[in-house]
């Protein structure tokens, strides 16, 4: 039996952030964490990322325990650490040196591999007038969409 693909996404992340550009990042987890993570009980809501000792952090993740998982089960809040090469890590922390710059968690899969993957996206943080602009070219997106449909 095939399960259905896990894709999990962070909507909130493209209405807050103006997203620049975007990495695929693996990471690093523990004992139950990719089982939870195959049955898509995680989440990206309110998460970040951050430098700590030239390493990429990601922060609020929840991923939820595993049922089956007894005393081997998992913080679901912990901080969990992203796998980038070094250029890619450098060119990231030179970035999020300029104000209004932050890297944030887009999109959580599992790759052909097997492997957990995390997109993330160097962000800049949108005004409240851009979030108003995106709410109603939204709005204009679905109501072209229902002229069509009849």
């Amino acid at each position: 039996m095939k399960q259905a693909p896990v894709n999990i996404k962070n909507k909130r992340a493209t209405f807050d952030y103006e997203l620049i550009d975007t990495y695929t990042a693996g990471i690093v987890l523990t004992g139950t964490e990719i089982k939870s993570i195959r049955l898509g009980k995680a989440s990206l809501v309110d998460t970040f990322c951050y430098f700590a000792n030239g390493e990429l952090w990601v922060k609020n993740m929840h991923i939820a325990e595993y049922f089956y998982g007894s005393y081997n089960n998992h913080n679901a809040r912990r901080e969990r650490k992203l796998l980038l090469n070094k250029k890619e890590l450098d060119k990231l922390a030179r970035e999020t040196k300029s104000p209004g710059f932050t890297i944030v968690p887009v999109r959580m899969f599992i790759n052909e591999k097997g492997l957990a993957k995390v997109v993330v996206a160097l962000a800049k943080g949108k005004k409240e007038y851009d979030k108003r602009q995106s709410l109603k070219e939204k709005e204009d997106k679905r109501d072209m969409a229902r002229m069509f449909k009849k």
